[in-house]
């Protein structure tokens, strides 16, 4: 997921993104647990996105405050 796709994003989309990922990173943590998940990877790719989406909306937050 690239940053510029999230920019240009509203926010009620970026909280529906940031709901997804946090239950993929929760299905994937219960496959790792379960001894089932095949590439770990993953796991670190979703917890990197989860953070672009909360970066991106925490600065459009900040560019809301700043305008006010």
């Amino acid at each position: 997921m690239k940053v510029a796709e999230l920019r240009n994003r509203s926010p009620e989309e970026l909280r529906e993104e940031l709901n997804s990922l946090l239950k993929a990173q929760f299905s994937l943590r219960m496959q790792k647990a379960t001894q089932q998940l095949t590439n770990t990877s993953q796991l670190a790719k979703v917890r990197r996105d989860i953070a672009r989406v909360r970066t991106v909306m925490a600065q459009k937050d900040m560019g809301e405050q700043v305008k006010a």
